[in-house]
Formats: structure tokens, C-alpha cells, sequence
């Protein structure tokens, strides 16, 4: 893999750019987050994945970028070398803490761009994590139902359970867990995770973040953006009511519902595969 060389100026001013960007995209969440206020779609990807949001604002070049940094300011950042006035990602080092994990992530990737495409499933997922529920089970107790909890079990048996994502069946109620067609686990997610799926989708940012800071900070914000609109659209078409939150149903219990909520999913996918590729670029010379 070829080095650029980034004088200070230049990524300094790159530096600066990416801060306001995230900076932008952070309007409001910090602020929340301090005071205790919930959010339906900004608490998931802060309380479901890893990172912080502060952690969004600092800048990593990348692998194969070498900054000219004479006042040391990467120095001491994990996963950085810093040898006579310049400072780069230290691959050797990361990847001895973390080989297993770019390996799989690789295999997984890989795995979901070549699996067959299945745009069936119309939201279901979250309809299951509240079937046979009371409003006040649910784990968003703080936000009400469309229906009450006889129609939604309702919709959830007509229109039927084909989730093929782990990590959002196991959130499944004990009673919906049976209706899925799939019986989804994680041994099993490179071969059911497809790329038509919001989660499997969203789960770009869950990857990028994993592997700072050999993931440039570019790509990790591109792929928080897509799973923060992902995540709207997720709550958009669920059983939950967000009307009062600025999010207008995506009624899916409808068979134009269910078109509108294809539609999304396949634009969604169009722009995952460019991220998943060059998060795919980026980490397949180091597996």
C-alpha cells in the first residue's frame, strides 16, 4: 500500500473541515446527552454502538497517509507512530491487537456485497421486538404505540417475520422469535447478512468505528450519516409513534406502505455497497 505524504498546513485545514462537518451532524446530540433527553433515532447510535460522539470529531487520515507533525500532535495517540517529526497509523500494532477482528470483518463484508439481495422483510423487526407487549414493556417505554399491542400482533402475523439480521432477532419478543422464517446467530451472519438489510447496513458505522484509525475519518463519517438515516427510517416503519418527534409513519401495516418502505431500502443498499467497498479497499490487504 502506497504513502501520501500531508504537509501540516494542508492537513491541518483537513483536519478543520472535518470537524465542522461532524460538528454539524453533532448539532444537539452532545447537549442531550448531557442533560438526560432522549432521542429516537440519535440515542441508537451512541447507546447500540460504540463510539462517543466526541470521538466523531477528531481527525484520523487514514492508513497510508504520514503527516508532518513536528509539534507531536498525533504522539501518543493509540495506534500512532511518531518518528522524526512525522506520524502515521501504526499498522503492526494495530493489527496485533486486532487481526481476528479485521479478519472476520473482511469475511463478513465480503460475504453480505455477494449474498443475494432480499427486500421482503418490510421492517418487521421492530413490529417483533414489541409483539405481545404492553406500551410500558417495550424498551422504548418513553415513546407511544401506533396501535394497541392486539393490532400490532396483528400486523406481525399478516404481513409475517423474514429477518435475517442477528443482532435484530435477538432483541425479538420470546413469542415473536418463532414467527421468523430465519433462525439467525452469529456463527451464521456471513451467510444471512445481505446487503438489502437496514441493519447489516448500518452496521458499516459499527465496523468503521472498530477500526479507527485505519479507517480514515472521511469514510466514518459517511457511514455515520447512513446509519443515522437508516436508523430514521428504521423507526419510521415501526409499530412506534414519532409524530410528535418530527418522523411521519411509514405505514408498512399497508401495501403502499410496504412499496414506500422498498423504495427506501433500495437506495439504501445503492449507497451501503460504495461504503462497504471501500471499507472492503481498505481493510482486505490487512486480513
Amino acid at each position: 500500500m502506497g504513502q501520501t505524504v500531508l504537509e501540516r498546513d494542508h492537513w491541518q485545514q483537513l483536519a478543520r473541515e472535518h470537524r465542522e462537518r461532524a460538528e454539524h451532524l453533532l448539532v444537539g446530540v452532545q447537549e442531550r446527552r448531557r442533560t438526560g433527553r432522549k432521542h429516537p433515532v440519535e440515542d441508537f447510535l451512541f447507546d447500540y454502538y460504540n463510539l462517543r460522539p466526541g470521538e466523531l470529531l477528531f481527525w484520523h487520515p487514514g492508513v497510508g497517509t504520514v503527516l508532518e507533525d513536528p509539534d507531536g500532535a498525533y504522539a501518543g495517540r493509540k495506534f500512532y507512530r511518531h518518528d522524526d517529526g512525522l506520524s502515521q497509523v501504526d499498522v503492526a500494532a494495530f493489527l496485533a491487537k486486532r487481526h481476528s477482528t479485521v479478519a472476520w470483518t473482511v469475511q463478513l463484508l465480503g460475504r453480505t456485497a455477494g449474498n443475494p439481495a432480499r427486500y421482503g422483510c418490510f421492517g418487521m423487526h421492530e413490529w417483533a421486538m414489541v409483539y405481545h407487549l404492553q406500551p410500558e414493556q417495550t424498551r422504548h417505554d418513553y415513546l407511544p404505540l401506533r396501535f394497541s399491542p392486539e393490532r400490532v400482533a396483528q400486523v406481525v402475523e399478516e404481513v409475517g417475520v423474514r429477518c435475517s439480521h442477528f443482532d435484530a432477532f435477538r432483541f425479538f419478543t420470546p413469542d415473536a422469535e418463532p414467527l421468523n422464517e430465519l433462525r439467525p446467530t452469529r456463527e451464521l451472519q456471513p451467510e444471512l447478512d445481505q446487503p438489502a438489510c437496514l441493519h447489516a447496513n448500518m452496521d458499516l458505522y459499527k465496523w468503521s468505528g472498530k477500526m479507527l484509525p485505519v479507517v480514515d475519518s472521511t469514510l466514518l463519517l459517511d457511514t455515520f450519516e447512513l446509519a443515522r438515516d437508516i436508523r430514521e427510517m428504521d423507526m419510521r416503519a415501526s409499530a412506534y409513534d414519532l409524530t410528535e418527534w418530527g418522523y411521519p409513519p411509514v405505514k408498512v401495516e399497508t401495501a403502499a406502505g410496504r412499496a414506500e418502505y422498498v423504495r427506501h431500502q433500495r437506495a439504501f443498499s445503492e449507497r451501503a455497497s460504495g461504503l462497504r467497498e471501500r471499507l472492503l479497499g481498505l481493510l482486505s490487504p490487512l486480513a
